[in-house]
């Protein structure tokens, strides 16, 4: 197939001279698109059928007969783009832009490859053509101009190329069409048109085991499968490259984890950040990955690790999410956080434990370098160095790929960084199945069964047991079975594997959220519904029944309504207060409106004297001011300052009043008189006469009071002096502090009074008796314990006190450190006997024993000698009772020879040494 050739075209609305049309036969053909190279569904459904066409001249110049042949093959193509626009509508290059009649003249506009309009028109046949026998197809990987009747007869005379068309062309020059057709300039104004027909390539196996991807070809006719380039780190950290090669590598400096060979992007690349992560500075984790591109470069850092907090910051300021600028964005997505260049293709995502880079193959197969090695689909080249060469040991390789980072000075800028443990333990390390932990065995366990066939689990496995030998109690197995896990859920195996580990693994959501293992990538919100995507994350959401409200608003509602600037959601017609405004969350345009609040007050006035406006904030309403007249002493008018013979100044402030009003103020001799002036004159002041009463006091007081002197008064005051305990219906019962009475009519209830800071607190007390049955007493035995409320009595063919539980006092000392305790011992007798049988000529015996019933466990806090405390536990008898137990007569003492004493005056018995 002829290589389209690069034309260019101009514009004209010349008309020609009416043609005489031409039918030529032709073949289409079909083609196979060669291996490797991928497909896509093709626009159109393919045909194998014979095709007929008119002449279609061109327009500049009259022609006699130009004739165009079309045909269908498999072809190569450029890239399209849109070029041309009419209208505010965009054409791709080839692309009809409009076609139509006008009287018996046809024409059609096409957008040609240099982005320009050609005009064509002819006359219309105002007859049918006649329709020529087609060839046979010939299928070929490289399809051949078809044969044709008008081929063979115009093999004699054979004008170069297509010149009556504009701009002319010359034999064999190809130029797009519109739908995937190319246009061939065979001879003598004859155009073949080709179009593309595609058949799906066969599906590859890509090295990394995941998935290929369908791509268009440059054409956009067809479609060919491609293994984009997948990278991936966790844990302390392991890394699988672009090519799917599994290796370990514990540098703690900044690497270069992929970068182009040769630069299409202006300053792509992702770098990684490792820092020491166990004691003995054996192994290193991931810190924060860094993301470049053109002039943004995105840090995303853990801050904290338990638990984990990242902070996304781009040109080192942080930044919120969503964030977009500049053809790059920053999002959530479940627990990752992910960056997306769409104009790249690229996704790189990190989560605090593990870091993931996807690529398209398209766009950096065979061109990238770094930890992540070259994404060829060969594992076999995937270890090189910074030079190009290709080593056999990626931790040596992994080594050369460090930054300049003026944060860690230590770190060389060429050469061997931290030497990583050894791979293969040495003599006295532990062997992984010394050391592997059981949450290492998950990854192979039923569990993952459904995810094995689609993704190995070795690699995850091994790094685990890695992890968990070298660093033992870190919890870095939860990065490989959450790495593994994210890799299952990407190929839509959802598998719910935090709630194997015991809580080892625990992923803990905010109160609003909830955990869940599978859930979108992108959470459904009131901007925006969910998207039907096979991909699966986990992460906290929405309980269910609710949705996130908008991207970067961290509240899930059950009705969408507005989000306030307080971050509260609201419902529409829902009124509000924000910020001293007054608001309503409205159904379309912003959401939110809001008016200043409107605060209404007439202003006082202030009349009286020595009060002044005051202006303040309003305490019930701290949106709106309030003023008060308030009072100013200073603005009084002055006191007078003498009195009328007889009187003396006295100021007093009326209630609600400001300034005090001066009076004369009768003088009195005492405080227990009252005195009054009388008309009577003193013939020798020449004043009047005052006259004095005694003023009489109250000297009674309810019960329970008492009368006091009351400072500054005449008269004593009634203060209570004892407790007053009141009974409905009865008489009240009072206490001086400190004594304690029975009730008269009921010797079990008994009150107190007590005196406490100087206040009197009552209490009613009631005694709690143990069991008694009166039907084993001796009649007449029945008396009152000292306590006046409870019975005891002699139990029957008893003299002694029946088993019972016996309150006693002792002190309990436990490492030093002692209290006293108030317990219960058993004690008393029961019913034991021994008495002759005539039926078994022998005794009968019956032997009872006071035990416990019930038992329990009490914490009693011992006091230690140097001044501390401790708590310890002991068991407290709470019941006895009388149990049968066995008869045995107590041993004999065993007599030694030789060493026996006398037991009585009489001397020794016979029989003794």
């Amino acid at each position: 197939t002829p290589t389209p050739a690069s034309t260019t075209t101009s514009t004209s609305t010349e008309t020609p001279a009416t043609p005489t049309p031409t039918t030529v036969s032709t073949t289409s053909t079909e083609t196979l698109t060669p291996p490797g190279r991928p497909s896509s569904t093709p626009h159109r459904p393919p045909t194998t059928s014979a095709t007929t066409s008119s002449v279609l001249p061109p327009t500049l110049t009259p022609i006699s007969s130009p004739s165009i042949v079309e045909t269908t093959g498999s072809i190569p193509s450029t890239p399209l783009e849109k070029c041309c626009v009419l209208n505010d509508t965009y054409f791709a290059p080839g692309e009809t832009v409009y076609n139509g009649t006008h009287g018996d003249t046809c024409y059609y506009v096409n957008c040609s490859l240099s982005c320009t309009f050609e005009f064509f028109n002819w006359s219309c046949p105002s007859t049918p053509s006649p329709t020529p026998t087609p060839s046979s197809p010939t299928p070929a990987s490289t399809p051949k101009p078809p044969t044709s009747m008008a081929s063979s007869t115009l093999a004699t005379t054979k004008p170069p190329g297509c010149l009556d068309f504009d701009p002319p062309r010359e034999e064999n020059e190809t130029w797009w069409l519109c739908n995937c057709t190319m246009a061939i300039c065979k001879y003598d104004n004859v155009v073949e048109l080709v179009q593309v027909q595609c058949k799906p390539p066969p599906m590859p196996t890509c090295s990394n085991d995941l998935p290929p991807v369908r791509v268009m070809d440059p054409d956009g006719c067809c479609w060919h499968w491609e293994c984009d380039c997948y990278c991936t780190g966790w844990g302390d950290p392991h890394y699988v490259t672009f090519d799917g090669l599994y290796y370990s590598y514990q540098g703690n400096c900044t690497y270069v984890l992929v970068e182009e060979i040769n630069p299409t992007v202006d300053g792509f690349g992702v770098y990684i950040d490792n820092y020491h992560c166990d004691v003995n500075d054996r192994v290193s984790c991931p810190r924060t990955l860094i993301v470049r591109h053109e002039t943004q470069e995105v840090l995303i850092k853990t801050v904290q690790m338990a638990p984990i907090k990242v902070q996304v910051q781009v040109n080192g300021q942080a930044v919120a999410l969503p964030y977009r600028k500049y053809g790059l964005q920053v999002s959530q997505s479940g627990i990752n956080y992910v960056v997306d260049i769409p104009e790249l293709g690229a996704l790189i995502s990190y989560n605090g434990l593990s870091f993931s880079i996807r690529l398209p193959h398209h766009r950096f197969g065979n061109n990238t370098k770094g930890q992540c090695g070259t994404c060829t689909n060969n594992t076999a080249d995937d270890c090189v160095l910074p030079s190009g060469e290709v080593v056999s040991n990626c931790e040596v390789a992994a080594d050369q790929w460090v930054v300049n980072d003026p944060s860690k000075p230590h770190c060389p800028h060429i050469g061997v960084t931290t030497k990583p443990p050894a791979s293969t333990p040495s003599a006295g390390s532990p062997t992984p199945r010394d050391c592997a932990s059981p949450l290492c065995d998950l990854i192979k366990d039923s569990l993952f069964t459904q995810c094995h066939a689609v993704a190995p689990p070795q690699h995850y496995y091994d790094a685990c047991v890695f992890d968990s030998c070298f660093v033992p109690g870190s919890g870095l197995e939860c990065a490989s079975l959450q790495t593994y896990a994210t890799l299952c859920a990407q190929k839509g195996i959802c598998i719910d594997w935090r709630n194997h580990t015991n809580g080892a693994c625990l992923l803990t959501c905010p109160p609003h959220r909830e955990y869940r293992a599978c859930g979108p990538p992108e959470e459904p919100t009131c901007k925006s519904s969910e998207k039907n995507d096979s991909i699966l994350v986990e992460g906290c959401f929405c309980p269910e029944g609710t949705m996130n409200y908008a991207p970067g608003f961290d509240a899930c509602v059950d009705m969408c309504g507005c989000m306030g600037p307080d971050n509260v959601p609201r419902k529409f017609g829902e009124h509000f207060e924000f910020d001293c405004k007054s608001c309503v969350c409205l159904e379309g345009g912003s959401g939110i409106s809001c008016l200043p609040k409107t605060c209404s007050q007439e202003p006082p006035q202030c009349t009286e004297e020595g009060t002044y406006p005051l202006t303040e904030v309003n305490p019930a309403d701290t949106c709106c001011n309030i003023t008060s007249c308030k009072c100013n002493t200073s603005l009084c008018p002055a006191m007078p300052s003498k009195c009328p013979l007889g009187f003396e100044v006295k100021s007093e402030i009326a209630p609600g009043k400001c300034c005090p009003t001066a009076a004369g103020s009768p003088l009195y001799s005492s405080k227990c008189q009252d005195c009054v002036c009388t008309n009577r004159r003193n013939s020798s002041t020449e004043l009047n006469v005052i006259s004095c009463t005694h003023v009489l006091c109250d000297d009674s007081c309810s019960p329970g009071f008492e009368l006091v002197e009351a400072p500054g008064q005449c008269c004593g005051k009634c203060e209570q002096t004892h407790c007053i305990i009141k009974r409905p219906g009865r008489e009240p019962i009072i206490l001086k502090p400190g004594d304690i009475k029975h009730d008269p009519k009921n010797n079990c209830t008994f009150f107190s009074c007590v005196k406490i800071h100087k206040q009197l607190i009552s209490s009613v007390s009631n005694i709690t008796c143990p069991d008694f049955d009166p039907s084993i007493c001796v009649p007449g035995s029945i008396t009152l314990m000292p306590n006046g409320c409870c019975k005891k009595c002699t139990p029957r063919n008893e003299t002694r006190i029946f088993c019972s539980a016996i309150p006693v006092t002792r002190e309990i000392s436990f490492a030093g450190c002692t209290n006293r305790v108030t317990m219960n011992y058993c004690s008393g007798s029961c019913g034991t006997f021994a008495l002759y049988s005539a039926e078994a000529q022998a005794l009968d015996h019956k032997c009872s024993c006071c035990k416990e019933e019930r038992t329990s466990q009490r914490e009693v806090v011992l006091h230690c000698p140097q001044g501390g405390s401790r708590s310890h536990t002991y068991t407290h008898i709470e019941s006895c009772r009388c149990q049968d137990t066995t008869c045995e007569l107590p041993p004999a003492p065993r007599r030694v020879p030789g060493r026996s004493r006398r037991s009585s005056p009489g001397g020794p018995r016979p029989g003794d040494a």
